[in-house]
């Protein structure tokens, strides 16, 4: 789940905060970076939980508008296709989902304003007013409302952005990706593997985790060259001139391009420049593009830039 450009991005949080800081420590860094990782996967767990808290939450006021002293005839025999989604009923039993819930105590009781906010949100959109009103529902149906209330509803939400960075630190401008993760989790859902339907894992394999260890350490070991790499090739500048954020960016990418061979150089260069542009000045990305771009070709010209294209290995 957790994927390179993800890991990339924490990287460089992580030697952002490391170089702040006063008190500068290897093993600290690399602890710290999977510590934020494994946040990250918890989020993907806890925003897969509303669905059913909001879904909780809808049953609720049914029951409530039954209840009441006078109710009416909607309120007698309301219309429960929302409530009664086939897909919602078969993550509320998947084994691992509970599990997972369990074991790290993941729950919205105490954030359960957010939960009516959404369901609210839900009920004013279109997209809802055309499912309730559908002839009939089947699983499909059932999984695309969810996909759209994910796409449309929560990732667009302000009030839940609040709330999720209000919950964990860590869970600060992880809501875009996270949320892609779940609606490629729904697309997968079949109804045959019933409450065993696999969820995603926190890595697609070992090599993406050795891929974030090894770069964020080959950074560590050898940030004083990397400086004076950039230091000569921003030579109308002063270091202490360029946004510090630069520096960092332009050193992860450094070491991405020299100690990855597989990693083709536009990718790296593509997916840093990205990164300036989210976490760093507006003119950045186009600042950090040339610099990386000068170095590229001082080191092509040295014979110090080996790339090795790997037909089977689709790695970013």
């Amino acid at each position: 789940m957790i994927n390179r450009a993800l890991l990339r991005t924490k990287i460089v949080q992580i030697l952002y905060s490391y170089y702040k800081s006063d008190s500068k420590s290897f093993p600290v860094a690399e602890k710290e970076l999977f510590h934020s990782i494994e946040k990250t996967y918890d989020l993907y767990y806890h925003l897969l939980q509303l669905s059913i808290e909001i879904t909780r939450f809808a049953s609720d006021r049914i029951e409530t508008k039954r209840n009441k002293l006078r109710p009416t005839e909607e309120d007698l025999n309301p219309n429960t296709r929302f409530i009664d989604n086939s897909f919602i009923a078969q993550l509320s039993k998947n084994i691992q989902f509970n599990e997972f819930l369990t074991a790290n105590k993941l729950s919205w009781v105490n954030d359960s304003e957010i939960i009516k906010v959404l369901y609210e949100q839900i009920l004013a959109s279109e997209f809802y007013k055309e499912y309730m009103q559908a002839p009939a529902a089947d699983y499909a149906a059932d999984k695309d409302i969810w996909r759209k209330i994910y796409k449309k509803i929560m990732l667009q939400s302000e009030d839940l952005d609040d709330s999720i960075q209000d919950q964990n630190i860590y869970w600060t401008d992880d809501i875009e990706m996270v949320v892609s993760f779940i609606i490629k989790t729904i697309k997968r859902f079949d109804a045959s593997k019933g409450d065993e339907q696999a969820l995603l894992p926190m890595f697609k394999d070992e090599e993406d985790a050795d891929f974030a260890r090894k770069l964020l350490r080959n950074v560590l070991t050898k940030g004083d060259d990397l400086r004076q790499m950039i230091d000569v090739n921003t030579k109308n500048w002063e270091l202490d001139r360029i946004a510090f954020m630069d520096i960092v960016i332009m050193e992860v990418a450094l070491a991405e391009l020299m100690d990855f061979p597989t990693i083709p150089v536009n990718v790296t260069l593509n997916e840093y420049i990205e990164i300036a542009k989210t976490y760093s000045t507006d003119k950045s990305g186009t600042f950090i593009n040339g610099v990386l771009d000068n170095i590229v070709g001082q080191l092509r010209k040295d014979n110090k830039l080996i790339k090795v294209v790997m037909f089977s290995d689709n790695k970013k």
